[in-house]
């Protein structure tokens, strides 16, 4: 008896375990909630350090320095095969690269800097004298990006200011002697999206054609954004849909150049 209630609660357990793995791959709130709270807490507790210091780590020991190409893939190659996050990716790289090249941008900024993947791949292809500025407000992902970009050799143009973007951007004419934003990313809370969107423009850090370009417009999801860049006549924008990082759930950008 005792011996066929132990096959019946393994069958169970192993049938809930089928069930959440099945969840996990059909839906990508689940999966990000599995990877970026569950798995990831219980890693961080085993091995008593962050996931990005898990990348940073892989990224010193695999990738060539002073190769951001080097670097970005090996970045990609850990997070699509040993643990996912919320890097840009390299699908929707190659959209956040496209749009760089066609700004040619002199001064780019960057909300959300987290390891400093799209921080590389823009600063990568900066015509020379122009410069990246990023923000991030958590510390330890600051100092992990500082380790990336250094890395990557791409530190001349990039610049880490670490804090909230509602407390630097209005810093950024004075302290850091920028006129006007010709690129920005979003790519940071995506409830901020909306306000430091408005914050950039109260602040007059844009000119005609400065370009905007924010992810994960599907997942987690901008609508408050979209709503407001898509019915504000001063901008033009552009859908781009793609996937979520390392995911094959749908995902978009948003493309919005500013008319003036």
């Amino acid at each position: 008896m005792l011996e066929s209630s132990s096959v019946l609660l393994f069958i169970v357990l192993l049938f809930i375990l089928l069930f959440f793995v099945v969840l996990i791959r059909r839906n990508p709130t689940i999966a990000l909630l599995w990877n970026e709270i569950i798995r990831e807490k219980i890693t961080n507790f085993i091995m008593n350090q962050s996931k990005e210091q898990r990348i940073l780590n892989f990224v010193l020991q695999n990738a060539v320095r002073g190769d951001p190409c080097s670097v970005l893939d090996t970045i990609d190659k850990y997070c699509s095969q040993k643990e996912w996050a919320m890097n840009v990716g390299n699908e929707k790289g190659l959209i956040l690269d496209k749009t760089v090249e066609e700004v040619n941008p002199s001064v780019a900024l960057e909300l959300g800097t987290y390891c400093g993947y799209s921080a590389i791949r823009i600063g990568w292809l900066l015509k020379a004298g122009a410069r990246l500025l990023t923000v991030e407000f958590n510390p330890e992902f600051a100092a992990i990006a500082k380790q990336m970009i250094e890395f990557a050799g791409v530190q001349d143009k990039v610049k880490i200011l670490e804090g909230p973007s509602e407390e630097i951007i209005p810093q950024l004419k004075k302290k850091y002697e920028v006129d006007t934003v010709d690129f920005v990313f979003l790519d940071h809370w995506k409830d901020r999206y909306t306000q430091d969107t408005i914050l950039i423009q109260e602040c007059n850090l844009l000119r005609k054609g400065s370009v905007f370009l924010a992810d994960n417009v599907i997942i987690p999801g901008a609508p408050e954004f979209l709503n407001y860049i898509r019915n504000n006549p001063r901008f033009q924008c552009t859908n781009y849909r793609s996937h979520l990082e390392y995911m094959k759930a749908e995902d978009a950008m948003e493309k919005a150049v500013f008319l003036g």
